[in-house]
């Protein structure tokens, strides 16, 4: 009585006078201190129970009790002292015993003892294959667990809710996401209905699935059945709605459902924070504090990491500054993160003010901040920092590792690398995937792009399986050095791999492609994309503008715009150098225009792109008063445009002034000389044109010469204006020649 009315210690005061105890007695205490969560206390009561054996004779629902207390102090030895007295008892033939010490091995992690004692008892129950299939799936053993639901069918016992509930739990938790909804398929499909607890535990796979549309049915069928009252559901909702980029049906479900407490507001503000809506993010964060809703150090850390995702590396570090004003303690993820923002935006002196508070509490020797510091260290250049920072770890990891070697790869201190990976081989770890990514990374980042591409073979021979990221960067450095037979070569890896699809390898792909001349294959590449976005539509409008094809080029960003697909700054880019190509003025500034409307501010390339547009279709002086009137300072790139223009169209006076800022801007450029030089040829200057060529002498410049280059098996071969080729380029020349005569004969 005293118990169930919360008085505690009236009822050990009651248990505490009692002259004579019974099982009774026993049970009811240690149940109450089970109920309130108090078990150390109910272990005392246990020990001092199994001093008192002597006098007190035990019955059989005592053990239950004792065995749960086991179970959440994890006390495998004590359970299994129980075991023995059980034994000597008589009681291990009783069914409801023999479940709790199923459940007790389960939980405490000794799996095998609870298989014993399923396989030793006379008769099971429900409870019995229940007990023991949810001891499998806590164990990480789904698959068993299935497979003893099956074998529940078959010993003639039917699975209840409870049973698919803990194999549907046991298949979500440990990430089999695909078999947790296939399951509750097979429990519908048996005439059982998923009551709050089943839901809760299928609805992470569904949103680490995206299974949006899935996501919609249970949500209908949740809200026939009434169970939105359910804290735990309405949450994983939100999290799925969240994970599906579906804002507005989480805000619906929050609004109206959820109980406002912190672990739906943290999902409401990571949701906001991934989708870029930052401001929604900090107005619910503020809420949160207005409505009095208890702020847990993982309410701050959302926010933060929120910030920090969005390049808000200022507000984040504010935000910062304002938790330890309410004294809140930070931890590994609130310190990781922010360096890891610092990282992101190579702000070393804000990372070291965060490093301080790291090392003021200890953390920084944690492996997750010690990283994140390698890391910031090595993107700001300072390498000495990071090697420091790396040797204050106190138990390095292999990501700490990875940290490291990419810093020094990425530092472009190539010649250490190989030391390094010897001294982490003795720290007795191997390099794996990541190890080599953040290699070859280094090695594209410093343009050693042959280097990173026999990486990525040698990679292949180490046994390692390249993953979609590796595939990304060795296309980048393809496309860099133009050799479309290596890209060819990484594209059939990548379809090998099923990574071809992924719409930024596809977008790499077309980007490859194009650069290497391999146009034709750009749109078959395209079309494998699986689900394109705007980086994929970008990839394929640059490629059309490389090569020219307007009408296709436009025709793609018509159907963009069509299919609601927000245009942004490269998409403007890639069309307004359609545009240049053809000479199409007047779409040239309907496009330029209509920037505006998808509030999309122009950049300086976006500036050029329209000076020589106009410059080539001889609109010259709106093409100078357009320079005049830029919201920023031209470069030499726009100044050229202009001068090209002006060549084109024989215009001497506005050349001349375009010449000149071209020269102030790159005075050691022999190019922009030859340019004026050109302009004075097109209209008879000799008397200039001699000058210019005089004060190219004088200045020790002389002009780039032409460069082309062939690609065979042996590699790329490179030819200069004027100097003589070898005899193995010539004959490679030989060979290419004859090949093209035989294709058009």
């Amino acid at each position: 009585m005293y118990a169930r009315n919360a008085s505690l210690d009236d009822a050990c005061q009651v248990f505490d006078k009692m002259p004579l105890r019974n099982s009774h007695a026993w049970t009811a205490i240690l149940r109450v201190h089970v109920d309130l969560g108090l078990l150390e206390e109910a272990c005392e009561f246990a020990e001092e129970l199994v001093c008192e054996l002597a006098c007190v004779s035990l019955d059989f629902f005592v053990f239950p009790v004792l065995l749960n207390i086991c179970c959440g102090l994890g006390e495998l030895e004590l359970g299994m002292q129980l075991h023995g007295l059980l034994v000597k008892q008589g009681f291990v033939a009783n069914v409801y015993v023999c479940n709790a010490l199923i459940d007790m091995y389960g939980k405490c992690g000794s799996l095998e003892d609870a298989k014993k004692v399923l396989e030793g008892m006379p008769e099971m129950d429900c409870v019995s294959w229940n007990s023991m299939i949810n001891a499998c799936a806590a164990n990480g053993m789904v698959n068993e667990a299935f497979d003893l639901l099956k074998n529940m069918s078959e010993s003639g016992l039917t699975p209840n809710l409870v049973s698919w509930s803990a194999v549907i739990g046991g298949f979500s938790r440990n990430g089999y996401d695909i078999e947790a909804v296939e399951v509750l398929s097979k429990m519908l499909g048996s005439g059982l209905k998923p009551n709050a607890q089943t839901l809760a535990s299928v609805l992470p796979s569904c949103a680490r699935l995206l299974r949006f549309r899935f996501g919609k049915e249970l949500h209908g069928y949740i809200m026939r059945n009434e169970i939105f009252l359910n804290s735990f559901v309405v949450n994983g909702l939100m999290d799925m709605y969240r994970r599906c980029r579906q804002m507005g049906s989480a805000f619906t479900v929050f609004s109206k459902f959820s109980r406002k407490c912190a672990a739906s507001y943290n999902t409401m503000i990571v949701g906001y924070s991934e989708n870029g809506n930052i401001l929604k993010a900090r107005e619910l964060f503020d809420q949160m504090r207005e409505e009095s809703v208890e702020m847990e150090r993982i309410s701050w850390n959302s926010m933060i990491s929120g910030y920090v995702d969005n390049s808000m590396l200022k507000e984040a570090f504010i935000l910062f500054q304002d938790s330890l004003k309410e004294g809140v303690q930070p931890d590994s993820f609130t310190l990781g993160s922010l360096i890891n923002g610092c990282a992101d935006m190579a702000c070393r002196e804000t990372g070291e003010v965060i490093h301080s508070h790291a090392i003021v509490r200890g953390l920084h020797s944690n492996s997750f901040v010690g990283g994140a510091l390698v890391e910031m260290y090595c993107k700001c250049n300072h390498i000495v920092a990071a090697q420091t920072a790396f040797s204050e770890v106190s138990h390095r990891d292999l990501a700490t590792w990875n940290a490291l070697i990419s810093g020094y790869a990425r530092c472009n201190r190539i010649n250490v690398i190989g030391e390094l990976l010897l001294r982490m081989n003795d720290d007795s770890f191997d390099p794996n995937v990541y190890t080599w990514n953040g290699i070859i990374a280094g090695y594209v980042e410093n343009k050693h792009y042959n280097s990173a591409i026999s990486l990525f073979i040698e990679m292949q021979s180490l046994n390692l399986r390249p993953d979609i990221y590796t595939i990304g960067i060795v296309l980048a450095a393809c496309s860099k050095l133009s050799t479309m037979e290596r890209g060819k070569q990484v594209h059939a890896y990548s379809i090998r791999a099923g990574y071809d699809t992924d719409v930024y390898i596809g977008a790499a792909l077309v980007d490859m492609y194009a650069k290497c001349g391999g146009f034709r294959y750009c749109y078959a590449v395209y079309n494998r994309i699986s689900q394109p976005n705007l980086v994929s539509h970008n990839a394929m409008l640059t490629a059309y503008a490389m090569h020219g094809d307007w009408e296709e080029g436009i025709a793609l960003f018509r159907r963009m715009l069509a299919g609601k697909v927000r245009p942004d700054d490269v998409t403007f880019l890639s069309v307004l150098s359609l545009c240049v190509h053809v000479g199409s003025v007047e779409t040239g500034l309907e496009c330029f225009r209509l920037m505006d409307t998808y509030n999309v501010t122009p950049t300086l390339k976006h500036y050029t792109c329209m000076v020589d547009l106009l410059s080539r279709a001889g609109e010259l002086m709106k093409a100078h008063e357009l320079v005049n009137n830029m919201p920023m300072e031209a470069d030499s790139v726009t100044w050229s445009a202009l001068l090209g223009g002006c060549y084109i169209h024989g215009e001497l006076e506005l050349g001349e002034i375009a010449a000149k800022n071209l020269i102030e801007l790159e005075p050691h450029n022999s190019g922009n000389y030859v340019l004026l030089a050109n302009l004075y040829a097109s209209v008879g200057r000799w008397h200039d044109l001699a000058q210019i060529r005089q004060l190219l002498k004088q200045k020790g410049m002389q002009k780039n010469p032409g460069c082309s280059w062939i690609e065979d098996a042996d590699g790329v071969h490179v030819f200069l204006a004027g100097s003589p080729p070898s005899f193995q380029a010539l004959a490679i020349l030989l060979e290419a020649k004859s090949a093209f005569a035989r294709y058009f004969h």
